[in-house]
């Protein structure tokens, strides 16, 4: 277990303000936030690149705060990739294991191994300079294991891949942590977190504002910063999938109610969401012409920023954002029935990896 216990740290213009969490074995937990919150700097301190002002960092019940990053056993994957660029797919793997002074069978038994897990055998003669962003990404995933670390670090690692490759990575980190490395995951992308996270924390101006499974989090945001930055309140697991043939799918969730969407390609396991500001209230239904028109009750109203947020219990929670003139023109009060509809075009389907 990685113990991070009230990290702190203080740059000219930027501060890490007693940060404490938990890492267990099985976790794979998703540091959330915005650019220039804390994120990359605290990844840093974990590895040992940078030493923090106060607080302590344990693994397996030792205090690692001081050991140098070479001796923490800590695989770090930063956005940049770090790769050596004069040096061949094979050696930039196998560096790592070089500088523990492995036997040259170890090595070579390693190197394999791992190109073979990523589908880069047949890259390990080309030099790194030559290959695609895709390429270079898998590489440096099996440079990192190489040296089989306790823990994996991961600064943004998916953050300039297509479409496809980013869904062939996800589930290559899912996969390496239910082979049984703990993984912290740095992103500001929310759906990452949905796919892949088992813990979330949300940082915030140097500030750990909110720690928790995913649903928890995404569906009970302690805070508006929280709400406003995931975004991702209807947001909902899916028992079954039933598709169509003309690319609409329908998604039955865990209350048996059923949510519209389309796609292309879909993966068995995820999530369905959509926006707040895309829920159409209306007292008939008659009115809507959307596909996934669901019957409920105004359990609760929120005054927001802009307009006010109306949850509906319709066997499951919906919350929508109305202006006051749709609030006041509805007459929308705690306990009014009224029927809330999403546009199938509106639901997002993100599978779990």
């Amino acid at each position: 277990m990685l113990v991070v216990d009230q990290i702190s740290k203080h740059l000219p213009t930027f501060s890490l303000s007693e940060v404490t969490f938990k890492v267990s074995q099985p976790d794979y937990f998703m540091l959330l936030g915005p650019s220039g919150s804390g994120k990359s700097l605290l990844l840093q301190i974990i590895s040992g690149l940078v030493k923090p002002d106060s607080g302590r960092i344990f693994f397996n019940g030792n205090d690692i705060t001081t050991t140098p990053a070479g001796k923490r056993n800590l695989g770090i994957l930063f956005q940049d990739l770090a790769l050596f660029p004069h040096l061949s797919v094979f050696d930039n793997i196998a560096y790592p294991l070089r500088v523990k002074k492995q036997s040259i069978s170890i090595v070579r038994q390693t190197v394999n191994d791992l190109a073979a897990h990523f589908s880069i055998s047949k890259l390990l003669k080309q030099n790194v300079a030559s290959l695609s962003g895709g390429e270079k990404q898998r590489v440096a995933l099996a440079r990192t294991l190489a040296s089989k670390p306790s823990i994996l670090l991961l600064d943004e690692p998916l953050s300039a891949v297509d479409a496809q490759l980013h869904l062939d990575i996800m589930g290559m980190l899912r996969s390496i942590n239910r082979q049984g490395t703990p993984i912290i995951h740095v992103t500001h992308n929310f759906e990452e977190a949905i796919s892949l996270a088992s813990k979330v924390g949300v940082l915030n101006q140097g500030q750990l504002v909110q720690v928790g499974e995913p649903v928890e989090v995404f569906q009970n945001p302690r805070s508006e910063f929280v709400a406003k930055f995931t975004g991702a309140k209807n947001f909902f697991r899916v028992k079954e999938l039933n598709a169509t043939r003309n690319g609409l799918v329908y998604a039955v969730l865990p209350s048996d109610k059923k949510i519209a969407f389309y796609a292309d390609t879909i993966l068995p396991k995820g999530f369905v969401c959509f926006p707040e500001d895309s829920v159409v209230l209306s007292t008939q239904v008659e009115n809507q012409s959307a596909l996934n028109v669901f019957r409920g009750k105004v359990i609760d109203i929120f005054a927001q920023r802009f307009g006010y947020e109306v949850i509906i219990d319709c066997g499951f929670r919906i919350s929508a954002l109305v202006t006051k003139e749709s609030l006041e023109k509805l007459n929308i009060l705690a306990g009014t029935e009224i029927f809330a509809a999403v546009k199938a075009s509106a639901v997002k389907y993100i599978p779990e990896m």
